[in-house]
């Protein structure tokens, strides 16, 4: 009897489940979606009208004015998302609003950014906003902002599986948020098949030749784990130190927006090149086959820290993995290793080194390359995520235990 009873109470929850991360997979994926085709068609419009990148000091002024006109308690950014999924922290639904104007006007005017910070908080908002709807309990809030978080992840990057387990390892580091499995999971496939519908091309890189992977093959992917690791901390300190200098010496918001976006402008000009403004998913395309040139990783996290500083918004994961593409197109081939692949590997190690989650990961490994590569991946990932130490790109992101000791 105290079986069926159990078996009856497992039934019920599923039931919930399915109802509740499928409504949001689909109210993610559809926003997800909308903003996906807005990203593109407005980094469209900037190909087309270069002098727009001239309106970067206008458009982090604007974006500034928006975040103080709708201003609540606390900040408005990712930080206070991944809060949200072991406190009690609101997440407001202007937050949603909020974040997609302001990605959008990053786009359109060519600030170095990418979407998984508008995924995140759009999600989050989604899901947390749901739920109060749905008048679940603090625990099973926490378990629908993750799985608003890999609604709107999955539909902008078309990566259902990793998207799902990046929303159940980013807030604490170390603890899985097993209970949360199938709801993110539910959601996200939700979001992905919504993002079909609407014509959404997941990202997928099907022209990397992996080749044989022997044994000195995978000595020369350690090398380059560790370097990737190197290259994720400066990173990651660079944004950090950035930010807290400028706010610093220009503590009034406007004039670092301003000054930010005149830098931006100046360093475009400097480059002669407009590869470093917006997301550069192109030049990514480009480092999987094997261009790339030796100064694109160093001049693309110049571009993002400056951008992050100035009060731009949308998010360092797409910059991270044109970083860490670029940089292992051009490092790869003096370790021995095959241009186009070291760039796959650089591209999910350096994401592993600033995110710490090493399962979601290799699942993104898997869903945007495929499982030829799945061993080097793997190894890969595992080097990035201990060597790259306690740094993150998340402020929020807890360490529960330590990545060198059992504990």
């Amino acid at each position: 009897m105290m079986y069926l009873k159990s078996v009856a109470e497992h039934i019920k929850i599923l039931g919930k489940w399915i109802v509740i991360a499928s409504v949001v997979g689909v109210l993610g994926g559809f926003v997800g979606s909308v903003f996906h085709l807005c990203v593109d068609y407005v980094t469209e419009i900037r190909g087309e009208n270069l002098w727009l990148v001239f309106l970067l000091p206008l458009g982090a002024v604007v974006i500034t004015a928006l975040y103080d006109i709708f201003k609540s308690k606390g900040k408005l950014d990712t930080n206070r998302v991944i809060d949200s999924v072991v406190t009690e922290e609101k997440v407001p639904l202007v937050m949603a609003p909020l974040i997609f104007v302001s990605t959008i006007i990053t786009h359109l005017l060519g600030g170095s950014a990418g979407r998984e910070g508008a995924a995140l908080q759009l999600g989050g908002s989604i899901g947390y906003n749901a739920g109060k709807i749905f008048r679940l309990d603090r625990h099973d809030l926490h378990l629908i902002v993750m799985s608003g978080m890999s609604a709107v992840f999955s539909a902008l990057f078309g990566t259902p599986v990793a998207a799902a387990f990046f929303a159940l390892e980013v807030s604490n580091v170390g603890v899985f948020h097993y209970a949360g499995l199938v709801p993110c999971l539910i959601s996200s496939v939700s979001a992905f098949l919504v993002s079909k519908f609407y014509g959404i091309a997941p990202v997928r890189f099907e022209n990397v030749s992996v080749g044989e992977l022997t044994g000195t093959i995978f000595g020369k992917v350690i090398v380059l784990a560790v370097l990737c690791a190197l290259i994720s901390i400066i990173f990651c300190a660079s944004i950090k130190q950035t930010e807290k200098i400028s706010k610093k010496l220009l503590p009034n918001r406007y004039l670092r927006g301003l000054i930010g976006g005149a830098l931006l402008v100046g360093l475009t000009v400097l480059v002669r090149s407009y590869d470093y403004n917006g997301a550069g998913m192109d030049i990514i395309s480009k480092a999987m086959s094997g261009e790339a040139q030796y100064e694109a990783f160093i001049l693309k996290m110049l571009f993002t820290v400056i951008t992050i500083a100035a009060g731009f918004k949308g998010g360092e994961i797409v910059p991270t993995f044109f970083i860490g593409a670029t940089f292992g197109c051009v490092i790869g081939p003096l370790l021995g290793l095959e241009a186009g692949f070291s760039a796959a590997l650089g591209f999910v190690a350096l994401f592993c080194g600033v995110v710490n989650c090493p399962a979601a990961s290799v699942l993104l490994a898997v869903e945007i390359f495929g499982t030829d590569g799945i061993l080097a991946y793997a190894i890969v990932c595992g080097i990035s995520y201990m060597m790259s130490g306690r740094f993150s790109l998340y402020n929020s992101q807890k360490f529960a235990f330590s990545k060198l000791y059992e504990e």
